[in-house]
């Protein structure tokens, strides 16, 4: 089945080939990108020497905060190239950009065999992969977006996500059969190297799918109507300034609730609540994909609702679960599991609702630098700093319950812009 796209004179088919080429860069570039999140404990242990664990390990986190820092400017570089030249082209390239960085992790010397080369070069590979994370979703959002019908936008760009969720997932289900197969001792030995080595393939398949799109009748039309703006993030600040603030002000709990959800929880039931490492790795694949199951309901929901129902409703719960959520890590594994599970849900709604949300907030010219440097902006506040401060609330408070304080003071932010946002379910884009 297909769905038809009518673009000022241009009727564009949408496939499946087109949304899965979307999907499938996605799932490539967040299994490089989440997988340094899921071995963070192992990486401490090699890259960061210290007779202090607990120092080891939010080094390690603040090298993970550190590639959030250059998504903003990966949003910029590759939101210019891809507003100026084309969507694909720029997809391709965030593509070869990650999968090389992620190789290089894979066969780095450790700290014991070089020093603090060793770990220069581990924050220098990671500073890559934050640039190409910060060129991917964008630029997968506005291809999607650009090729789908208004009435299931919310649909369609919702498999973006899900291709970013199903990366993650695809990431914590590699790390967790490798330390089930090959054991703890061998996993920090040497088995923490394998899946930064996949990334090689993958991004060779990725390059694959990517170069055989063809780009997307909007940004076709901008081009043969000579529309296309000289330099599309000045034109971003000038002229959509509130939209790029919404953006932002929507990403905050986004990328705070992934990234505590499915990244430090991991970590929290292993070094607060006492589970074994298999435990908490298992936990965090079943959270991962329950969410990538609902994550396409969530966008559905957009396009018969709207999507700033949605957004509030995420916010609220946003505000209201993850105290009881924390305290049932405490309550026992099953208890622990349906807990992180529930949670979860709560960012599946918001990534269901938002890259519709954000193609709709921006026009034609400047969508990709738009969507890229708003949502990466809100990444770099609240995403990459996510493990490092709950790790540093739960030493410095004691409270095993911490952790919920700073997914509240996001959802909030969230909860307010939402309420600011315009209805925009059903637009058509070339009327932004």
């Amino acid at each position: 089945m297909t769905d038809t796209v009518h673009t000022a004179g241009h009727t564009q088919e949408i496939s499946p080939r087109v949304i899965a080429a979307g999907a499938i860069g996605s799932v490539v570039e967040y299994f490089d990108f989440a997988v340094y999140g899921y071995v963070a404990t192992i990486l401490a242990t090699h890259f960061f020497v210290s007779g202090d664990s607990q120092a080891g390990l939010l080094a390690t986190l603040a090298t993970f905060a550190l590639a959030f820092v250059l998504r903003p400017v990966g949003g910029i570089v590759f939101g210019h190239f891809g507003d100026r030249f084309g969507r694909k082209n720029a997809l391709a390239a965030t593509v070869v950009l990650m999968a090389a960085a992620s190789g290089l992790i894979g066969i780095l010397p450790t700290y014991a065999a070089m020093g603090v080369g060793a770990t220069a070069l581990l924050v220098l590979a990671r500073c890559a992969q934050g640039i190409a994370a910060g060129g991917e979703l964008g630029g997968a959002a506005s291809f999607v977006a650009e090729h789908s019908p208004s009435a299931r936008r919310g649909l369609y760009c919702s498999t973006t996500q899900t291709g970013a969720l199903a990366g993650a997932l695809a990431a914590a289900l590699t790390v967790s059969l490798l330390t089930t197969t090959l054991g703890a001792s061998a996993m920090s030995d040497w088995g923490w190297r394998l899946p930064f080595l996949i990334a090689i393939p993958l991004g060779v398949v990725g390059l694959w799918i990517r170069s055989r799109l063809s780009d997307t009748p909007h940004f076709q039309l901008v081009a043969e109507q000579g529309e296309k703006v000289r330099a599309p993030v000045v034109q971003t600040f000038r002229a959509h300034g509130g939209a790029l603030a919404r953006c932002v002000g929507l990403s905050i709990l986004l990328f705070s609730a992934y990234y505590v959800f499915y990244v430090y929880v991991s970590i929290h039931l292993q070094k607060v609540v006492g589970l074994s490492a298999d435990l908490a790795f298992w936990s965090t694949t079943a959270t991962l994909a329950v969410s990538t199951l609902l994550m396409p309901f969530f966008g559905a929901l957009t396009d018969r609702v709207g999507r700033r129902p949605v957004f509030i409703s995420a916010s609220v719960a946003g505000v209201l679960l993850p105290v009881p959520g924390f305290m049932l890590f405490d309550a026992g594994t099953g208890w622990a599991v349906v807990s992180h599970v529930l949670l979860g849900l709560i960012d599946a709604a918001l990534m269901g609702a938002a890259f519709s949300t954000f193609a709709e907030l921006f026009p034609t010219r400047v969508r990709y630098t738009g969507i890229a440097l708003g949502f990466n902006i809100g990444s770099a506040v609240a995403g990459g700093s996510a493990p490092y401060i709950c790790t540093w609330l739960v030493d410095v408070t004691g409270s095993p319950v911490a952790p919920a304080w700073f997914v509240m003071g996001t959802a909030l932010v969230t909860l307010v812009t939402a309420f600011t946002l315009r209805e925009t379910s059903g637009t058509e884009l070339r009327d932004v």
